[in-house]
């Protein structure tokens, strides 16, 4: 948990920097008067849908009707937020988070050469794949809600995941070889979810959790730039000298 707190602190001090501030509000901005928009067109149809549809189907057949349309509604608006927070996400994995890598990796962590492979294709394929996943783990859920307490338990894990699986993968794509990234995958699979947690609860503040994906990146690349240090040794590793290292019989 240390690591974790370490790595949120680093990314706090980061946000007294110039001009980083525009990164995080401007993908919020964005994703907010999109879904706001279409929010005004179909929420009633969203909401329509929950209700002739289990389990809210069940709540009305036990007479619960008032109950039905208040999750159904309850329901819409979180859905909103969600894909309101998803969209930020993507732009903040796609668009965002290279630049802050950039910039982060060249004051912060310049021992660190860049090893691995700066793929925008892979990049965005894995962020689409996370929030299709996302998507369907958000609505196999939906029928537990009714059990008490696994409304607010079971979103926060599938956001925890979704930020893990997001940001960790394309902070290390750039520095880390294959074998290092598989190397931190599975030595820090804990608190790499753990960070993504405690964003994920952040991310549950109205409104000002929409700055949290563009918080995410930065969190996680200060958590991954870290580890991929200390894997090194905090050594100095240049690119030419693991290419002649390579040359060597």
């Amino acid at each position: 948990m240390d690591k974790v707190i370490q790595a949120l602190l680093r990314s706090f001090a980061s946000l007294a920097k110039p001009g980083l501030w525009r990164y995080l509000l401007a993908p919020a901005f964005f994703s907010l008067l999109l879904w706001l928009g279409l929010a005004w067109f179909g929420l009633a149809k969203l909401v329509a849908w929950l209700i002739d549809n289990p389990p809210m189907t069940l709540l009305v057949s036990w007479g619960l009707v008032w109950l039905a349309h208040f999750l159904a509604y309850l329901g819409g608006w979180l859905a909103i937020f969600a894909l309101a927070y998803l969209t930020t996400a993507l732009l903040a994995a796609v668009f965002v988070l290279p630049w802050l890598l950039q910039k982060v990796a060249a004051q912060e962590y310049p021992e660190l050469a860049a090893l691995g492979k700066d793929s925008f294709v892979a990049a965005l394929w894995n962020s689409l794949a996370a929030t299709a996943l996302f998507v369907f783990g958000w609505l196999a859920s939906l029928p537990f809600w009714l059990i008490p307490g696994l409304g607010l338990i079971l979103p926060m894990l599938l956001l925890a995941w979704f930020n893990r699986q997001t940001f960790a993968f394309d902070c290390l794509a750039v520095h880390a070889t294959s074998e290092e990234w598989s190397v931190i995958r599975r030595q820090h699979a804990v608190p790499l979810f753990m960070l993504g947690l405690v964003l994920a609860l952040l991310a549950h503040v109205p409104v000002l959790g929409l700055l949290v994906p563009a918080l995410s990146a930065l969190a996680y690349i200060h958590y991954c730039l870290e580890a991929l240090r200390q894997l090194r040794g905090g050594a100095l590793v240049s690119v030419s000298a693991v290419a002649i290292e390579g040359e060597s019989p």
